[in-house]
């Protein structure tokens, strides 16, 4: 599909905006999506070319968070494989369900993680004591519970992907005896392998428009570098705050469309 020139900017600013929130917290989907069925893309086809195009941004925002990874390889590993699973079942469901099939339960699990998040620090220091009280010891990567909602949340991800952050940031914040800004550096890489298991599916299976997967591309690399020197400077409060802000809007974005 042919673009104006109003069209390609507008594409182009969206994925700068959709790179600089990914890294910083998720839902840049939010930003891009809409723009992309404004010009006159189909819903699958703008959600397939939006989804290839906010890979690179991913990469970027890993990039910008290298030195909160040091330390975590096994951690990735370990977490990166339920990502991949749940992605690639995600991608499969999105040519395979309606989109209706999400839409009611989306919001609700948006509105659990962001209750999670905010509580986040008093759940956390509530377990330590209990775990103090009895002896026990927290895994050390969230145990079974934490890779099957990981998987869970990736699934949701490789289908659409809106607020898929915040749901990482709820989950690993809650299971991770960790930084916030380590956990949000771990979030951007599960938030790579997600997109990009689903973007090498949608390549044998969908059709896409390369001129808005270009722009995407282009714009959301910039952001990912925005997004890394903005969210590494946000003290855990103020990226607590932002994380709850972003996941307020998906819900009014998502239950008002």
């Amino acid at each position: 599909m042919a673009l104006s020139i109003w069209e390609a900017l507008a594409i182009f600013a969206a994925g700068i905006g959709a790179g600089t929130i990914n890294t910083i917290v998720g839902s840049g989907t939010l930003i891009t999506f809409p723009v992309l069925l404004a010009t006159g893309l189909p819903p699958i086809t703008a959600n397939v070319s939006n989804t290839l195009g906010l890979v690179p941004g991913a990469i970027s925002g890993v990039v910008g968070y290298r030195h909160e990874l040091k330390g975590q390889k096994a951690r990735i590993l370990r977490l990166g494989g339920a990502a991949l699973v749940g992605g690639l079942i995600g991608a499969i469901l999105l040519l395979s369900l309606p989109s209706e099939a999400f839409d009611a339960i989306v919001p609700v699990l948006i509105g659990i993680a962001l209750v999670l998040v905010l509580l986040q620090p008093r759940i956390a220091a509530a377990v330590q004591r209990r775990r103090e009280e009895t002896g026990t010891v927290a895994h050390p990567d969230g145990g079974p519970l934490l890779l099957v909602g990981l998987c869970l949340a990736s699934m949701y991800g490789g289908y659409f992907g809106a607020a898929q952050g915040v749901l990482y940031l709820s989950l690993m914040g809650l299971l991770l005896h960790d930084t916030l800004q380590r956990i949000n550096a771990v979030k951007n890489v599960l938030g790579a392998l997600v997109n990009g298991v689903a973007a090498v599916f949608f390549l044998f299976v969908a059709e896409f428009d390369w001129t808005a997967v270009l722009l995407i591309a282009v714009g959301s690399t910039i952001g990912g570098q925005i997004g890394a020197k903005v969210g590494r400077k946000l003290s855990p409060s103020v990226l607590r705050g932002v994380i709850i802000a972003v996941g307020v809007v998906a819900i009014l974005q998502l239950t008002l469309k």
